[in-house]
């Protein structure tokens, strides 16, 4: 099969001039509009799909943005790993702003109104989700992260907020009780759909700021947030390049069979339409 990467870029990260024979590809989905059009092309000899998550000029609040298109997309595209660049505020001394972190957990405290999963309407189903992120790909992120020169830290916890405000202090003092290394507005639902959807993920986080817990530090502000992703964007292209010429075409990974054994709603009273709709995700389990 051939080897298809996807990026989900955040914010700073709205296009991807390094790659070659791009083409725009709009995508219609079941479940609306993902955030934009798509951009394939290929990178290094690979094949690779791209998406700003925000939407081009960054339109879409971090609740607002459609995960279950933007993810249905990848996948209707071809995409088997999905690379989530990501803009996050340091929750440890030691994460330095400009600093990158490959995380290993989350830790969800969105609200309710996102759409965390493509099940539900007449199917059930339950994926692991002990282990959020794939092994295999962070582990080549951050070997490609180093090679870049940048800081890294590898694993930790992500803890996605709802937002779009920042942090009050005291919340920002709650969470660092929980012992989490960073905080983003956007990472949760897109790991579990990417779960559901059998594509492995892994994310290049982009350290910015100290949200506002760190006394000797200005509190997080959009201002330096910017100054400082124009720096780590120019990183996260070389880590995603040195990434796609190090990933192996065959994945020895679980990720692909991660609906094996979560699907419990019997076959025969899923309802016609919501098959149609999940064809894509779940057909192969239908027979």
């Amino acid at each position: 099969m051939e080897q298809v990467i996807g990026v989900i870029g955040g914010s700073g990260l709205y296009e991807m001039a390094e790659l070659q024979d791009m083409r725009t590809v709009s995508v219609s989905t079941p479940f609306g509009n993902p955030s934009d059009d798509f951009i394939v092309g290929t990178l290094e000899g690979v094949k690779m799909v791209f998406l700003p998550r925000h939407g081009k000029g960054h339109r879409l609040l971090p609740g607002e943005i459609n995960y279950r298109a933007n993810i249905y997309g990848m996948k209707s595209l071809g995409v088997t790993r999905l690379i989530s660049v990501s803009a996050v505020g340091s929750m440890k001394e030691e994460i330095v702003p400009g600093n990158i972190v490959i995380p290993d957990q989350f830790i969800d405290r969105t609200n309710a109104h996102r759409r965390g999963s493509f099940f539900g309407d007449g199917v059930v189903a339950h994926v692991q989700f002990a282990d959020p992120v794939c092994g295999e790909l962070s582990r080549c992120l951050a070997s490609a992260a180093r090679a870049a020169g940048a800081t890294v830290h590898e694993g930790g916890t992500y803890i996605c907020m709802e937002g779009p405000a920042f942090s009050t202090r005291a919340e920002s003092n709650l969470y660092r009780s929980f012992g989490v290394s960073v905080i983003g507005m956007t990472n949760i639902p897109e790991a579990k759909l990417a779960r559901e959807a059998e594509l492995c993920y892994g994310v290049i986080a982009l350290a910015t700021d100290y949200d506002c817990w760190h006394e000797a530090h200005e509190d997080v502000s959009v201002e330096a947030i910017v100054a400082l992703i124009k720096k780590n964007v120019t990183m996260a292209r070389a880590i995603i390049k040195g990434a796609a010429t190090s990933i192996h075409g065959y994945r020895t990974c679980q990720c692909g069979d991660s609906l094996q054994h979560a699907i419990i709603t019997d076959r025969g009273v899923i309802p016609e339409k919501v098959k149609r709709d999940l064809g894509l995700i779940i057909g192969r389990y239908l027979d």
